[in-house]
C-alpha cells in the first residue's frame, strides 16, 4: 500500500525557467566582477554550499573581497535579488501542482520533500506556499548530505516511518535521483511537465522510468498502485 509521495523540488514542483533567471552570470554583473573570476569561486564552492558548509552570504562576500570589489550596497543588492528571484519561482507554479498536492492529502497520503539546495533557497522553501503540504522536509544544506546519496533518502524514510515500498518518488531525474530511489525499492516516476525549449540540454527524459506529462497524472498512478496493492 502506498502511504507517501516523496518529491524533488526544482524542475518538479517549481521551475527556474518560467521567470527571469538570476544565476552566476547575472550576479557577476551586479558585483562588477569578471565572470570567469566570479564563476571560479562560485563553482568552486558549489559542494560546500550544497552541504551547508558555506552560506550564500559568505560566498558572495568572499567573491567581492577577493576581487577587490567589496561594497556593502552591491552585496545587499545581490542578496536581495537572489532571494526575490527564488521567491518568484513559487508564483509561477504549474497550475496542477496545488490541486495535485491537495489530492494526495485528501487520499490520506503523506508528502515529503528531498532537495539538493543552498541555504538561501532553503529559507525560501520553508516559508513558501508549498511548505504547509510537506510532512517531512529533507534539504541537503541542512542535513550535510545530498542526492543521490542513500543517506538522504534513508533519513526521509526514517522521518516518515515508512519503508521504500510504501513510497512513490517523483522528480525530474537530476542528480541520479530516480535511480537512487528505485534502488532502494521505491516506485519512481519522472516529472516532465516543466520540460520545455528553455530546458533543452539541461533536462532529459529517462526511458527507464514512466514519464508524466502533467502533475495530475501522478494521482492516477498512485491510485493504480494502491488499488493493485
Amino acid at each position: 500500500m502506498i502511504k507517501a509521495v516523496i518529491f524533488d523540488m526544482y524542475e518538479t514542483l517549481i521551475t527556474h525557467y518560467t521567470t527571469d533567471l538570476y544565476f552566476s552570470e547575472d550576479m557577476a554583473k551586479d558585483a562588477q566582477v569578471d565572470y570567469q573570476d566570479f564563476y571560479r569561486i562560485w563553482k568552486g564552492t558549489d559542494a560546500d554550499r550544497t552541504l551547508g558548509k558555506m552560506t550564500f552570504r559568505e560566498v558572495i562576500r568572499k567573491i567581492l573581497v577577493e576581487n577587490n570589489a567589496w561594497n556593502q550596497e552591491k552585496f545587499d543588492l545581490i542578496i536581495k535579488k537572489r532571494t526575490q528571484t527564488k521567491e518568484k519561482l513559487f508564483e509561477k507554479l504549474h497550475p496542477e501542482i496545488i490541486p495535485m498536492l491537495k489530492g494526495l492529502k485528501e487520499r490520506g497520503l503523506k508528502i515529503a520533500l528531498i532537495s539538493n539546495c543552498f541555504d538561501e533557497e532553503a529559507a525560501v522553501i520553508r516559508k513558501s506556499v508549498l511548505a504547509p503540504y510537506f510532512d517531512v522536509v529533507c534539504l541537503s544544506c541542512e542535513l550535510g548530505m545530498h542526492k543521490p546519496e542513500k543517506g538522504i533518502f534513508s533519513k526521509c524514510l526514517e522521518e516518515l516511518s515508512l519503508t521504500p515500498q510504501e513510497c512513490v518518488y517523483c522528480g525530474d531525474g537530476g542528480s541520479s535521483e530516480l535511480e537512487a530511489a528505485s534502488a532502494l525499492g521505491m516506485n519512481c516516476f519522472q516529472a516532465c511537465w516543466y520540460f520545455c525549449k528553455r530546458t533543452e540540454g539541461i533536462l532529459s527524459r529517462n526511458d527507464n522510468f514512466i514519464q508524466l506529462e502533467n502533475p495530475m497524472e501522478l494521482l492516477k498512478k498512485v491510485n493504480e498502485l494502491s488499488n493493485y496493492a
